[in-house]
């Protein structure tokens, strides 16, 4: 089981890998390029867009074909981008390597949250996402740091060479490793791609979705503007801002611990909604300009981090309860719709804002507070399956 483990951590870790390891080079070519931020931020945006359509094709067909054919060809096209990127000479073409780079990494995040349905039940799969909530946290606590470091010592196209290196460790992984999926689907592969009509139709699934998916906006928010802040405006280094990330990733390991200490006591109905006002609560710091940088960026958003990341596990193991069926497609959906939205707040954050901040601030209440309207509406009036 620890392999399992292991492998199904490296796979879900694909997008924080592939980001917070590559966020300190963003200030340096803003400068080297001299282009506006906002246009070197499509890299970023661009990744997530193309991450977030590509999901929504992966899943049905791991549920069609099973899921290691989808996640060998995801990751092998991964890899390859990932050494495009290593030799991009202008914006254009890094930002068309990392389209390609997102089309590959959707496969493995996407199938992960499958397999962990078709290997573990209920309370078992809990837990197992509870550890790889634990384990995925390291991805963005030490990428920015290992990414400053390659920076300073060498420069940084090494930042993609490394996530070519790590595609290719996953993909000995995956041929390693037994199909999971024991029954596939027997539909016409004209018809895969109807079940989203399915998944459409179950209110509880669909509904929780929305809600939840909107959890990540200002984390997504923080890692497009972060590099900026800290490097070009508090005038840090890259490897020092590495270290500031890697902080604020802190909670995500220490959240899910915590979790699974004060699920012991607290039911879910009461931890969910727990999350979501924590989320509300430690925005309102960020409207303040008259605390000191940069404690008014990074004590709030730690706060932001460690409720996002106290709910989002058990969060997702809840949506994909509602499920029966189409599980590959219900995985992708979910994850489709956390990263649209994040890519959506990439690219609003970057639009030149006075105070960037405040609108970090701005967003992280509002999700928070539609969550929190939501998970009690949703709650009452329907019947959720809970775990």
């Amino acid at each position: 089981m620890k392999q399992q483990i292991a492998l199904l951590a490296l796979l879900a870790a694909f997008p924080p890998l592939s980001t917070a390891m590559y966020l300190g080079a963003i200030p340096l070519l803003v400068d080297s390029w001299q282009l506006p931020l906002a246009t070197v931020n499509m890299t970023l945006v661009g990744f997530f867009v193309t991450y977030c359509g590509f999901l929504l094709i992966y899943g049905p067909l791991s549920d069609r074909y099973g899921r290691r054919p989808p996640l060998l060809i995801g990751i092998g096209v991964y890899v390859i981008a990932s050494f495009l990127c290593a030799v991009a000479d202008n914006v254009q073409f890094l930002i068309a390597a990392r389209i390609l780079q997102g089309a590959g990494a959707a496969s493995a995040s996407s199938i992960a949250f499958a397999i962990c349905k078709d290997l573990f039940d209920g309370n078992l799969r809990q837990r197992i996402f509870l550890q790889l909530g634990v384990i995925v946290a390291a991805a963005p606590m030490l990428s920015p740091i290992i990414g400053g470091w390659i920076i300073q010592s060498f420069s940084w196209p090494w930042i993609f060479i490394l996530q070519a290196f790590m595609g290719i460790i996953a993909a000995v992984g995956v041929w390693l490793m037994n199909e999971s999926l024991q029954e596939l689907s027997t539909e016409k592969l004209s018809r895969v791609f109807k079940c989203y009509v399915r998944i459409a139709r179950n209110r509880q699934f669909f509904l929780l979705t929305l809600t939840l998916g909107l959890l990540g906006i200002p984390t997504f928010s923080f890692v497009a503007i972060s590099s900026d802040i800290y490097i070009n405006i508090l005038g840090y280094s890259e490897l020092k801002y590495g270290f500031f990330f890697a902080f604020n990733a802190s909670a995500f390991m220490i959240a899910p611990l915590v979790f699974s200490r004060t699920a012991r006591y607290l039911q879910l109905t009461y931890l969910l909604p727990l999350s979501y006002f924590g989320i509300l609560l430690s925005s309102v710091p960020f409207l303040f300009d008259q605390i000191p940088q940069p404690f008014r960026l990074a004590v709030p958003m730690w706060f932001i981090t460690f409720f996002f990341a106290f709910g989002r596990p058990a969060g997702n193991n809840l949506i994909l309860e509602q499920v029966e069926q189409d599980v590959g497609a219900a995985s992708s959906f979910m994850v489709f719709v956390f990263f649209m939205t994040g890519a959506c707040s990439m690219w609003f954050i970057s639009l030149g804002w006075r105070d960037a901040i405040q609108v970090i601030g701005v967003l992280g209440m509002c999700s928070g507070t539609v969550a929190l309207g939501g998970w009690l509406a949703i709650n009452r009036l329907l019947k959720l399956k809970l775990p």
